[in-house]
């Protein structure tokens, strides 16, 4: 009858823990929780950073398949007259100014009157389009801040416009970056641009013809700046 308090004291104390022993826990679990929140961080930022590469890409399509489906639609119309000199198509190594039609999402009839320039931005260049109906739009009247203006595309490291038509003898001539005859339309028109570090996007190279029959062209001098 003696024996059964003082067994269950040894047993009693047996089953308690040292201070040390409970901050050697504690530890443990912090430990645990940082590297779980560290791990958990971690996934959250690769998951933000595939999302923005993603959206990146979309974006590079996005705005080469509408480069395509503009420049390929270029017109042979007028948007300027000085005398008896007509303005078709403008063009060096970072602005060009040409007429076609806009999608039809985006059109409210007509020609327009369209801009590709590339400017300075926040980071590196920018590309900006402006479209301004054809009606109406003269130099003088009407300025590239004129109609609507939209940033296509930021973060550009560097970009040339290139040119490539007939010479009289009605041979290709090599690529340019200026386009001397604005009375007339080149045949093909390139857009090589160098997007920045930070974009980790490529921009493949984009070689557009025009659309329009070869014989629609104004036959005349045509220059490129070598």
């Amino acid at each position: 009858m003696i024996v059964a308090p003082r067994t269950l004291y040894v047993l009693h104390g047996s089953d308690g823990f040292s201070l040390l022993e409970v901050m050697l826990a504690i530890l443990l679990l912090a430990l645990l929780l940082a590297g779980a929140y560290s791990g958990i961080t971690s996934a959250r930022h690769s998951m933000r950073s595939g999302e923005a590469i993603i959206e990146r890409v979309d974006k590079v399509r996005t705005v080469q398949e509408f480069l395509r489906h503009q420049i390929s639609r270029i017109l042979p119309f007028p948007y300027a007259q000085d005398g008896t000199k007509v303005e078709v198509f403008q063009g060096d190594g970072k602005f060009m100014r040409f007429v076609a039609p806009m999608p039809g999402y985006l059109s409210r009839g007509g020609a327009y009157v369209q801009t590709l320039a590339l400017t300075p931005g926040d980071d590196g260049l920018q590309l900006v389009f402006t479209s301004t109906l054809l009606n109406g739009f003269g130099k003088g009247k009407n300025g590239p801040d004129d109609g609507s203006t939209v940033v296509l595309l930021d973060h550009i490291e560097d970009g040339t416009f290139r040119y490539r038509g007939l010479d009289p003898q009605g041979e290709l001539m090599n690529w340019g970056e200026n386009w001397q005859d604005s009375g007339t339309t080149p045949l093909l028109v390139r857009l090589d641009l160098q997007l920045a570090n930070g974009a980790r996007v490529p921009w493949p190279q984009m070689t557009i013809p025009l659309m329009m029959d070869v014989g629609a062209r104004r036959a005349g001098p045509m220059g490129l700046a070598r």
